[in-house]
């Protein structure tokens, strides 16, 4: 049977960080019971993306985050754009350069991911924020 299904997650972030979501959205894709097919995730907001990555060394994480922190400066002086701080332009910038979606195979039930990838939020502001999340689930079930 073909199965469509979506859930809205929300994920509190504690400032600029890349935290770690593939078990919340492996607990999404077990809660829809498909056994087969796509999992995609879209996150609503321009200063906040999503990155699939190596979940096994944090220095990984560390090494991202340290690049674009040399590629995109915060208060760049280029920005007219600061409404809501120095790290406002910025954070729309990294988000350009960067992803609001992915999507991921569901295979024998469970997210498709290789050894090493885990699916990360990735907060480009300093405060804490409350993202908001679309996960949706189409594939087919067992019979």
């Amino acid at each position: 049977m073909s199965e469509l299904i979506q859930e809205q997650l929300s994920i509190q972030t504690d400032g600029r960080e890349l935290r770690d979501i593939t078990g919340a959205i492996a607990r999404v894709v077990k809660r829809a019971g498909v056994d087969r097919g796509l999992c995609h995730v879209f996150i609503r907001h321009t200063s906040a993306s999503l990155l699939i990555n190596e979940n096994a060394d944090p220095d990984v994480l560390r090494d991202l985050e340290t690049f674009f922190s040399d590629l995109v400066v915060d208060g760049d002086q280029r920005f007219v754009h600061r409404a809501e701080g120095p790290d406002d332009m910025a954070a729309h910038v990294r988000c350009a350069l960067t992803q609001t979606e992915l999507s991921v195979p569901v295979v024998d039930g469970t997210l498709a991911l290789g050894t090493w990838q885990g699916i990360f939020l990735w907060e480009h502001r300093h405060r804490p924020h409350c993202r908001r999340l679309v996960v949706t689930i189409s594939g087919v079930s067992r019979p």
